[in-house]
């Protein structure tokens, strides 16, 4: 098992019910695909470094999960067209 970071921005016009929703559905994606989350880090709302599809700020999210190798191509398929998520980026932590 692998250790694994994957940071998630995700809309700022979204509720919290929504924010929430679309939270447990990662988490969700990453227990489908063999892995298991460690930690989730909420950020909140912060200033974009660039203005994207019209937004400067978004909510961050941190999430630490151990999964196989293959648990990150699959995740980050499903992620890639969810559409509360602006940008997404998992790597691999070193050891």
């Amino acid at each position: 098992m692998n250790k694994y970071e994957l940071t998630v921005v995700l809309n700022v016009k979204l509720e919290d019910e929504e924010r929430a929703a679309a939270m447990e559905k990662i988490t969700g994606y990453i227990t489908r695909f063999g892995g298991a989350v460690t930690n989730v880090d909420e950020w909140g709302k912060k200033r974009l470094a660039y203005e994207i599809q019209k937004m400067k700020e978004g909510f961050y999210y941190f999430i630490k999960f151990d999964g196989d190798s293959t648990t990150p191509n699959e995740l980050e398929a499903h992620i890639r067209i969810m559409e509360p998520v602006i940008r997404y980026l998992c790597v691999r932590q070193e050891a």
